[in-house]
């Protein structure tokens, strides 16, 4: 069973750009998105992009094909799939939706690596039309979060869900703004890999004090690929110490607790 769950963010984290402006800027549809964008939420917005480009002639496949050529590091796939390989719980917690997603880790060939996508549900109707949605009706979170998704009640979900199977360690990795709020439900022992230089690394720059976990922060894939397998690395020396020093105590206590009848007979004198 894992010991250590790995959270990613997606856009600017995994890949190297926003997967929502990616396709509508690859598209030609950017005037239009800027026009709308004051008029509405970003995840309605993006449904309403979706039925714009139909609308002008553009397909499902051209969309993926879009998806399929998003810029990525070269060092991220194989840290993913070093992680993976490590045992590690992989998951993914993003406000992009599961078509953009599914479409792009598909063809990076890593799907399989992840456990579980935490995103807003965007599917194909039976016009053939990509539609999107929000991940929950909207709220209000008193931290960063956009009102359709929280990130930090996400996380809060994934801690419960894993306290019924034992002790578990948690690496948390993101770049944006609401990104804030989940770094601020991790425990000490976990550890927040904010991208440096974005909005994310700004607000724990400014609000250290409030996070109780460990902070290394990374500026590209080869640093989050070092970063990230270092940390497990260190989870599972830690656990292994842990295991070690549980187990000699053990010892030592059914040592002292033995029996009179089970212990050695006494010496025999012989005369």
């Amino acid at each position: 069973m894992a010991e250590t769950v790995i959270v990613f963010d997606f856009d600017k984290t995994i890949i190297e750009t926003d997967s929502d402006n990616w396709v509508v800027d690859e598209l030609g549809a950017t005037a239009l998105f800027n026009e709308l964008l004051p008029t509405m939420p970003w995840n309605s917005l993006m449904d309403v992009m979706m039925r714009e480009l139909h609308a002008q002639g553009k397909n499902i496949e051209e969309i993926k094909n879009v998806l399929k050529r998003v810029p990525i590091h070269p060092r991220i796939v194989p840290a993913i799939k070093s992680a993976y390989a490590l045992g590690c719980d992989l998951r993914i917690v993003s406000d992009a939706n599961t078509f953009f997603i599914e479409t792009i880790i598909d063809h990076l060939g890593i799907k399989n690596c992840f456990s579980e996508i935490n995103t807003n549900p965007g599917y194909v109707d039976d016009e053939g039309h990509l539609r999107i949605r929000p991940f929950v009706d909207f709220h209000s979170c008193p931290h960063t979060c956009p009102p359709n998704m929280c990130k930090g009640m996400i996380i809060e979900r994934i801690q419960e869900s894993l306290a019924k199977e034992g002790e578990k360690r948690m690496i948390y990795l993101g770049d944006g703004i609401n990104d804030f709020c989940p770094s601020l439900k991790l425990r000490e022992g976990d550890f927040m890999m904010p991208r440096k230089g974005f909005p994310v690394w700004d607000l724990i720059c400014e609000n250290r004090a409030i996070l109780r976990c460990d902070i290394h922060e990374w500026s590209d894939g080869k640093d989050m690929e070092n970063i990230m397998l270092r940390l497990i690395e260190k989870i599972k020396i830690q656990e292994s110490s842990q295991l070690l020093s549980s187990s000699s105590e053990h010892c030592m206590f059914e040592i002292v607790a033995m029996p009179v009848h089970e212990a050695l007979p006494p010496l025999r004198v012989t005369h």
